[in-house]
């Protein structure tokens, strides 16, 4: 049996095309079924449902043979222990520093003020910042990240932005972009070896599919 882990939303979304050049096809929405494990047309395959964050947890730890998951969350997570053979191209979008429009950002940095930064990415944000010289203190939050400036609790966000939509809802601005992020899979490297006839034939179609995606037409 291969096990696959992947999280709802974006990125269950845009794997389903990889997985049917790989022959897969999911057979229950995750929208509407109850299930967290979902079969798949192929009997030796299932689909786990798990949270963003802890598919690289269930990829290391052999819950999932292999999975899906975001560049932001391997940095966080620690991608040690994991094999990232490919980049799938797929749930585009970038980390960045925002600021409430009113906020002079570059001034604050040019004077070496220390920052009060929000966010769920702190790994990354204390890397950039460190590499800048910028003194920053982290606030942990775990979600609606553009309310903290709002509320006065910090001078900026780091945060994932796609669209820039929800930014500009709330009267923030985009200061500095940190990183592209998209998403990896991530295979067990134990399940590499004992599984591979039945996983190489699985990225050997994620490759050929994301080639020919990437292929101008």
């Amino acid at each position: 049996m291969i096990t696959l882990a992947l999280s709802k939303g974006r990125i269950f979304d845009e794997t389903l095309p990889l997985l049917a050049a790989a022959g897969i096809e999911v057979l229950e929405d995750p929208e509407t079924s109850r299930k967290l494990i979902l079969p798949t047309n192929q009997p030796d395959v299932r689909v786990v449902l798990v949270r963003a964050s802890d598919v690289p947890t269930y990829v290391e730890y052999g819950g999932a043979d292999l999975g899906v998951t975001g560049k932001d969350t391997l940095i966080e997570h620690g991608g040690q222990g994991l094999y990232q053979p490919l980049d799938l191209q797929i749930a585009k979008c970038r980390m960045s520093v925002a600021v409430p429009a009113d906020f002079d950002y570059a001034s604050a940095v040019r004077q070496g003020s220390r920052l009060k930064v929000a966010t769920k990415y702190t790994t990354i944000a204390r890397e950039f910042f460190a590499s800048k010289g910028v003194h920053v203190d982290l606030i942990k939050l775990y979600g609606s990240m553009e309310l903290a400036p709002l509320t006065g609790m910090a001078d900026a966000i780091v945060d994932l932005v796609s669209t820039g939509k929800t930014l500009k809802a709330n009267n923030l601005v985009e200061v500095e972009q940190i990183m592209d992020i998209s998403s990896r899979l991530v295979v067990n490297q134990a399940a590499l070896k004992l599984k591979q006839a039945a996983i190489r034939p699985i990225l050997d179609a994620f490759s050929q599919a994301i080639s020919k995606q990437s292929v101008p037409s």
